[in-house]
């Protein structure tokens, strides 16, 4: 149990809140790559809450000035460590799109500005730290830092790194979610150990020159050979995967020139129901920094200020995704009754009008783990619980779930109980009860759903980690058919992404007819984006899959990743030449024409079409051109959201 008596407030940020709560010299300066939100959704907001319950006084320095030294000395120097994040999400991710232009707006920054924050921000930070405090520790932890804990490929610069540890000089970095292993960290550094000496905490990575204390670790492939031969990075890849699980993880050896080494402990275990309680019930402001008011306040508030965080972990597997490298396959939760204090807490917000935004997490309807044996035998390495199909030992179960969802709707002042984190179909489908889909159907969605196919083609989900194109139709029909009985009207909107490793032309086609035939085209569509630490990054950057060994066929070329992402939105008349050179390249002029199942019309000098009509010369898709009308001059109704998955006798 976490320690009592925390006066409610904010923690210091300047030097004068510093003094007003009698703190000297704090024991941890925190720097941050956000805004300062004391909310449990913001990982600098647990890790100082936690430590503070244990004792300890944090002080938060937020976006410093990177340029400026003596920014990251406003606290003076601490007693223990400096701790450094980069932010909710990556720096990179944050400041750019896929194409590698610059993001208009930061979220996590008041009032939406950008620039106040540097690319590889634990990097820089961990620096300019050891330029002022050159013998303070620094420790380095959040997502940024979780997935460049070893070598990797970075795709911003279209190169190999190095472990951030190193990059960054820092002395220790903290993987995962890192409530565990910061306050051992802590306890250590107050009982006098030296840092060089912390080499015995779970869920951390070290340096080191001396591995002979290491027992039963693997030592991967050295950094100089991957950086040479990228199919090494695969293998070195391939063994980081099978060693995210605590029970039965081993230590990871990682050689580099001159006799270093960088050396990753096993993960944390995870966290039981009564430990996560504890710290969702810490005493959170949940709101930002009153200092950011005069700006507009932090954007990223307004997306988690009414929801309801109730598990961890991923046993879903998708390929590029990072959750198993970051908060591991294995899904804790938080007891019902901790969940309800907080969304009664929720309820007694002013500007709270009676709609909880969401109940779930990475996944949302992971409720336990996906077999009884992770608990205690770890989860298995070389076999997924859901991929290819459901393994004979999952417990597709919904109960526990339900359970929550019906007390928290029955909560006086709450309308509705919404869920907007990803729902996992194939999950669904498992569960032998109906009960859940039903009760979600009916009572948990506001108007449309949004599920994650990602793809259609067999051999891309294959590569995505995702189940075959039959598991979601049969989603899809029986998702339309509750729709139907309940007398609903709500939608479904697919999430779909293109250029991902093993997608050719052929396939982005087969995903453009099959968009075709629902009627719908995306409003958004996510180019695959190659991130650290996923298995789809490796293929990205090796043109292997690392599960196998086995050659992945891999758009890289920008010209092709714009012809994939055009066709998937084929009726935008701004992606007409894209298209047609798409469909030309892929062989397939039978989908330029006028016919219903072609997908654009001919380039036409003269605007004269069949029948004497004049106007459909190089507009459009599925059979109309730009102005609205088919190619006798009918007009063409609009196709809106309510139009995805509804095809004509579809039920």
């Amino acid at each position: 149990m976490l320690s009592g008596g925390i006066k409610m407030g904010f923690l210091p940020v300047t030097k004068q809140e510093m003094e007003e709560q009698g703190i000297r010299q704090p024991d941890f300066v925190y720097v941050i790559g956000d805004a300062y939100v004391d909310h449990p959704s913001f990982g600098h907001a647990i890790i100082s809450r936690v430590l503070q319950a244990h004792g300890y006084s944090v002080c938060i320095i937020s976006q410093p000035d990177w340029k400026e030294e003596e920014s990251i000395a406003v606290f003076g120097k601490p007693r223990l460590a400096f701790l450094v994040s980069g932010g909710n999400m990556d720096s990179m991710v944050n400041h750019y799109f896929v194409s590698k232009k610059h993001r208009p707006t930061d979220a996590y920054t008041p009032g939406g500005e950008t620039g106040k924050r540097p690319d590889r921000a634990v990097t820089v930070y961990g620096n300019l730290i050891r330029k002022r405090f050159k013998d303070v520790p620094v420790i380095i932890g959040g997502i940024e830092a979780s997935l460049r804990r070893m070598a990797h490929y970075d795709y911003w610069s279209d190169s190999f790194k190095r472990s951030v540890l190193l990059d960054s000089q820092a002395d220790l970095l903290s993987y995962g979610m890192g409530e565990k292993s910061m306050v051992q960290i802590a306890e250590a550094l107050d009982h006098g150990i030296a840092v060089r000496d912390i080499t015995f905490v779970p869920g951390t990575v070290y340096r080191t020159k001396d591995i002979s204390g290491i027992y039963d670790g693997i030592t991967l492939p050295a950094y100089e050979d991957m950086k040479t031969a990228p199919e090494k990075y695969a293998d070195s890849f391939q063994i980081q995967y099978n060693n995210t699980d605590p029970f039965n993880g081993k230590a990871l050896i990682e050689p580099y020139p001159n006799g270093v080494y960088v050396v990753q402990n096993p993960p944390q275990p995870p966290l039981s129901t009564q430990e996560m309680d504890d710290i969702y019930d810490l005493p959170y402001m949940r709101t930002y920094h009153p200092s950011y008011e005069e700006k507009g306040g932090v954007p990223a508030i307004s997306e988690i200020k009414f929801s309801l965080t109730s598990n961890r972990g991923c046993f879903g597997g998708c390929n590029f995704c990072a959750l198993t490298f970051h908060q591991g396959r294995i899904v804790q939760t938080r007891s019902h009754e901790s969940l309800i204090r907080e969304a009664e807490a929720m309820i007694r917000e002013k500007d709270f009008k009676g709609y909880i935004h969401d109940v779930g997490g990475p996944t949302a309807n992971f409720r336990h783990p996906s077999c009884k044996k992770q608990m205690t035998q770890g989860v298995c390495k070389n076999r997924q619980c859901l991929f290819p199909k459901p393994c004979p030992n999952l417990e597709a179960d919904h109960s526990d779930y339900l359970a929550l969802l019906r007390k928290l709707r029955a909560l006086p002042g709450v309308k509705k109980a919404f869920i907007r984190s990803g729902i996992r179909f194939d999950y669904l489908m498992a569960d032998p009860d109906d009960t859940f889909f039903r009760e979600l159907v009916e009572h948990h969605i506001s108007g449309q759903l949004k599920v994650a196919p990602e793809h259609i083609c067999d051999a891309v989900l294959e590569k995505l980690g995702k189940p075959q194109k039959e598991v979601y139709e049969r989603f899809v029909r029986k998702y339309h058919k509750l729709n139907e009985q309940l007398g609903k009207k709500q939608f479904l909107v697919p999430y779909l992404m293109s250029s991902h490793p093993g997608s050719t032309l052929k396939e982005a086609i087969a995903l453009a007819e099959y968009l075709r035939d629902l009627g719908y085209m995306p409003e958004q569509v996510q180019d695959f984006y190659p991130t650290p630490s996923t298995v789809s990054t490796v293929m990205y950057y090796t043109g292997i899959d690392p599960r196998n060994g086995k050659e992945v066929y891999v758009c890289r070329n920008p010209h092709e990743k714009a012809m994939q992402r055009a066709l998937i939105q084929y009726r935008n008349p701004k992606n007409y030449e894209l298209v047609r050179e798409a469909l030309l390249k892929g062989g397939r002029e039978d989908l330029i024409g006028f016919d219903k199942k072609c997908l654009i019309r001919p380039r036409q000098t003269a605007q004269t079409v069949p029948n004497g009509k004049r106007g459909a010369g190089i507009g459009s898709a599925g059979g109309s051109d730009r102005t609205g009308r088919k190619a006798d001059g009918r007009k063409v109704k609009k196709k809106t959201i309510r139009n995805v998955h509804k095809k004509k006798g579809q039920k």
